[in-house]
């Protein structure tokens, strides 16, 4: 492949999934990675610190999730503005079918398994100190990023084992349940 190719972030990550799921983390260089992918070894680390964050690449989702958080209506209840911010993420995520074969590799491996939520801190960070700008208090910000990080939990299995729903529905349905769960509908006498 010539050197000039356009995506060699992408043919780099499409390499490593390939390369993890044959022949596991442990057992895959960066120089095979960037040989799968066309590219010399040098050419990796223009893109990636380490072979683990092939599979975390860049920070657009907190990017997109804080711009989102800060653009939002000031009268929205913080736990709507998150809901709402991550209801629009489903844009910039790579397609399922990549993030399902992702969620695999990293649930095998517990280098990667502990890469993820070391990202998934950062990001929770970062919303958290985008509600403290719109007024939140501290604890009160970092308890609803965690109780919205649950909903999404929730919901993103379902978003990607159903192609024809969307992460801002199964957000809603996730809350719906929770409050169901939280504060349950009173019961009616007869």
């Amino acid at each position: 492949m010539p050197r000039w190719e356009s995506d060699a972030q992408g043919r780099l990550e499409r390499a490593a999934l390939d390369l993890f799921e044959t022949q596991g983390f442990e057992r895959t260089s960066v120089a095979q990675i960037a040989g799968a992918a066309g590219l010399k070894e040098r050419s990796f680390y223009r893109y990636f610190p380490d072979k683990r964050e092939v599979l975390f690449a860049g920070d657009a989702l907190e990017a997109h999730l804080v711009a989102q958080v800060e653009a939002s209506d000031p009268g929205l209840a913080p736990i709507e503005v998150l809901l709402t911010a991550l209801g629009t993420a489903e844009g910039i995520f790579r397609p399922r079918e990549f993030l399902l074969r992702r969620g695999r590799v990293i649930a095998a491996n517990p280098a990667l398994a502990e890469r993820d939520l070391i990202k998934l801190a950062a990001v929770a960070d970062a919303l958290a100190s985008a509600l403290e700008r719109r007024g939140v208090e501290p604890g009160e910000a970092r308890f609803v990023v965690d109780v919205v990080l649950a909903i999404h939990r929730r919901a993103m299995p379902r978003w990607l084992a159903e192609p024809d729903t969307t992460l801002a529905q199964l957000l809603a349905e996730a809350a719906a349940e929770l409050r169901g769960v939280v504060a349950p509908p009173a019961a009616t006498v007869d």
